[in-house]
């Protein structure tokens, strides 16, 4: 098995998070995590969340649920953040599955994940989510307040997985992206072997753009 894109699942979903966010400004961000989650077919979506956070990415994350039949898990750290979640989210499309603590339970068999790189525990989440057999996408929003010196995918991802691919959108305040891929191998962040050799990618994480160089 494996993650199949469906654009037009996506396309729904990014347009009910429109009109759901309107009010809120996070730079598309909401949108394009909502419709690549739906896009995805994600049946098990999870976020990371503390009080105090914006609300927008939970409100997309949940209408892409409710396009896949999914599940919408959120992991915050104590009860306050529980409360306020919860409140926030009244009138969300589907009503997520709030978790306190470290919940590893709640993230076995994950399709999608989100943490926000700005505060300290996102390494942590990544490192202790289990990916589904199709594999996952694990996203880091606020990417340029990361806080962790050298930060590699395949440092933060469990052991027994692999990244097939990245890449750092500059959406918002940074969106790095990954796809995980499920069971062993060597795939590696930035190499794409064609023919004899091997081609490096490099990925502009200010502008975004991708350039292969030939080694």
């Amino acid at each position: 098995m494996k993650l199949i894109w469906s654009p037009e699942t996506a396309s729904k979903a990014y347009l009910d998070t429109v009109k759901s966010c309107e009010k809120f400004r996070e730079s598309g961000v909401a949108e394009l995590l909502s419709a690549m989650a739906a896009g995805w077919n994600a049946k098990l979506i999870v976020e990371a969340w503390s009080y105090g956070d914006p609300i927008a990415t939970s409100l997309g994350l949940a209408t892409a649920a409710r396009h896949t039949c999914g599940r919408h898990v959120c992991i915050v750290p104590d009860e306050r953040s529980r409360m306020e979640y919860l409140k926030a989210m009244r009138n969300a499309p589907i009503q997520p599955e709030v978790v306190v603590g470290e919940a590893e339970a709640a993230t076995t068999g994950v399709d999608f994940l989100v943490v926000d790189c700005s505060r300290r525990e996102f390494a942590r989440v990544l490192r202790r989510a289990k990916v589904s057999p199709r594999g996952a996408v694990f996203a880091c929003k606020n990417a340029w307040q990361r806080n962790v010196s050298g930060f590699r995918w395949h440092g933060v991802v469990e052991r027994g997985t692999r990244v097939v691919r990245s890449v750092f959108l500059p959406v918002g305040k940074g969106l790095d992206i990954a796809h995980i891929g499920y069971g062993g191998g060597t795939g590696s962040i930035g190499t794409i072997r064609k023919g004899p050799g091997r081609w490096i990618k490099h990925i502009d994480h200010r502008s975004g753009e991708e350039h292969l160089f030939r080694e």
